[in-house]
């Protein structure tokens, strides 16, 4: 058991769903606990992928760019879990984790019919994301006057989060990904310098030399950390992120932390260069119904 599924362990961990009507009293909260709580697990359910970009590409991360901007920029958010963390992997008094929960219409919303049936089975209400969802500019202005943005301090911690980060990156412009990959990493390294990718943690030599791979749930299984709440729905899905992270830097990273931080750090698996001397084709950043890619 790592060190960090002790320290919650017996533990209540609250959930805390954000509608509309609880939007402003739990984003307070959030701005009040950041400066001790600075590592971010953060986890998203979106519908899906509804669109394949066709054409000839240079290299897998341009394939997979593309999927994620045209999709991203299609599609809206039904979910973004964060669980915010001290240094030391605890929680903030309370052990809370939040869920927001945004507006998405099953008339009106284009989804993936598959991705939307797994969400359903998850316990995710589409009827009250439609009544009491909240949009994403609210989310994005909170991420902004909270501070969570453009500060170096800020531990962005995810699993494969190109989906994840393209969201977020719409939600706090407003606007379309751009079509050019280095122009999105440029927004991505000026509103989330400091981001943690667990997906490249574990190509790195401990984690691989150990044949840790998968899926978030299952590097979880194989760390021994427990899953509070249920799978698929993002806030559980954070926290499991967040653990994940504490957990692998104490078993693989305690005496080089360091130096594998500087070669990681704000990396996206799957875009930029990160699958270069991967040879099993595009289809190794493939598309899966739970959620884009995982």
């Amino acid at each position: 058991m790592s060190p960090q599924s002790d320290s919650l362990k017996g533990k209540n961990i609250t959930i805390i769903d954000v509608w509309r009507h609880n939007l402003f009293e739990e984003g307070a909260k959030i701005c009040r606990i950041i400066k001790d709580y600075n590592y971010v697990g953060m986890d998203t359910e979106f519908p899906g992928v509804v669109a394949t970009p066709v054409g000839p590409f240079k290299k897998k991360e341009d394939f997979n760019y593309q999927q994620v901007s045209c999709n991203v920029n299609m599609l809206k958010l039904i979910q973004v879990g964060l669980t915010f963390m001290n240094y030391k992997g605890e929680l903030p008094p309370g052990n809370p984790v939040f869920q927001f929960n945004f507006v998405f219409d099953l008339q009106d919303d284009m989804y993936s019919t598959e991705s939307i049936g797994l969400l359903n089975s998850c316990g995710i209400n589409f009827s009250k994301h439609k009544v009491n969802g909240i949009s994403m500019h609210e989310f994005g202005e909170l991420l902004t006057t909270c501070g969570l943005l453009t500060d170096r301090n800020i531990k962005w911690l995810t699993f494969s989060s190109g989906y994840d980060f393209g969201y977020l990156i719409r939600a706090v412009l407003t606007r379309h990904l751009p079509s050019d990959e280095k122009e999105f990493f440029k927004l991505l390294r000026s509103l989330f310098p400091t981001i943690i990718d667990i997906k490249c943690l574990l190509m790195q030599p401990g984690p691989s030399s150990v044949n840790l791979r998968g899926g978030l749930q299952e590097i979880a299984s194989m760390l021994h950390i427990e899953r509070y709440g249920l799978q698929h729905q993002a806030g559980s899905d954070s926290l499991l992120t967040g653990n994940a992270y504490f957990a692998l830097k104490s078993k693989f990273f305690n005496d080089n932390w360091e130096e594998i931080f500087k070669t990681i750090n704000g990396e996206l698996y799957g875009l930029g260069d990160t699958l270069s001397n991967d040879n099993s084709g595009v289809e190794s950043y493939r598309s899966t119904s739970e959620n884009g890619f995982r």
